[in-house]
């Protein structure tokens, strides 16, 4: 038996291999990835790396055994149909009978159209009767401390949020959350709506920029169709550009506030706060 993770040098899928390595024997997680130059590290330590692409669904045959538990996630190419890329690994799951498919979704509420490839891997997975479990991730931190230079170079968060506010963790909490229930038991056919513990707003987030940096940093909250014009001048394909924009129309409408706990009861912890990120960014 093994815990399979897929994606697994991605952001997210690199600390969920290390937080499982702090849980188990490294011989019992194999890491799926499509170019294993990337994996030397983890293999070095003892991973079984297995190489795989979710366009290529032969590349996933007999990749799983009868009672892995599996952790599949969202893969990041908008442009070639994400549905049917997670459809490949659910049906190689299901042929192999895996004990347990987990999925990194978007949470219940968010009505963007980021959510819909969600939607529709989440239909699949509950039709083909595996067991499973839903990790319905909110935003991540980094997505906003990752990339400070512009908003430090002009002194201005600006984002289509209006006044909205967002339920934040870091990508080690969302990993923790996976980890928990890939190692755990008891998770068979379950949801988790996954968020911080204290959501905040943009006006906030700019405040705390000041607090922490001593410049004055001020929030500009600007139209979608704005803030995709400015994304997009800044080199981000229009289709992102897009997807980046009405994340932050549901973000106005309160969709990405999590108040169900789920996130901190999975890990034991509280949810790093946004800005325990910040701080960590600006070290770097």
């Amino acid at each position: 038996m093994s815990i399979v993770v897929t994606g697994a040098t991605g952001h997210l899928g690199r600390h969920v291999v290390e937080q499982l390595l702090e849980k188990v024997p490294a011989e019992q997680v194999t890491a799926v990835v499509r170019t294993p130059e990337k994996a030397a590290d983890l293999a070095e330590k003892g991973v079984k790396i297995a190489v795989a692409d979710y366009n290529s669904p032969e590349t996933f045959d007999h990749l799983f055994a009868a009672g892995d538990k599996v952790l599949l996630i969202s893969g990041n190419e908008f442009d070639k149909g994400r549905p049917a890329q997670h459809q490949v690994v659910i049906d190689a799951a299901k042929a192999a009978g895996v004990a347990l498919l987990a999925y990194t979704s978007a949470p219940g509420t968010l009505t963007a159209a980021l959510a819909d490839d969600h939607r529709a891997t989440e239909e699949a997975l509950l039709a083909s009767g595996l067991p499973y479990s839903l990790l319905r991730n909110s935003w991540y931190n980094e997505n906003y401390t990752e990339n400070l230079a512009p908003v430090l170079e002009h002194g201005v968060v600006v984002q289509a949020a209006g006044d909205g506010r967002v339920s934040t963790a870091s990508r080690a909490d969302y990993a923790a959350a996976a980890v928990a229930v890939l190692t755990g038991e008891g998770h068979e056919n379950s949801t988790y709506e996954l968020g911080g513990d204290e959501p905040w707003g943009f006006a906030e987030y700019a405040a705390e920029l000041s607090r922490q940096t001593g410049r004055e940093i001020g929030y500009n909250a600007v139209s979608v169709d704005a803030f995709t014009g400015i994304l997009t001048g800044a080199g981000v394909p229009a289709p992102f550009a897009e997807i980046l924009a009405g994340v932050d129309a549901s973000i106005e409408k309160g969709e990405l506030v999590i108040t169900s706990g789920d996130l901190a009861r999975l890990t034991g912890r509280p949810a790093t706060p946004i800005a325990a990120s910040i701080e960590a960014a600006l070290k770097n």
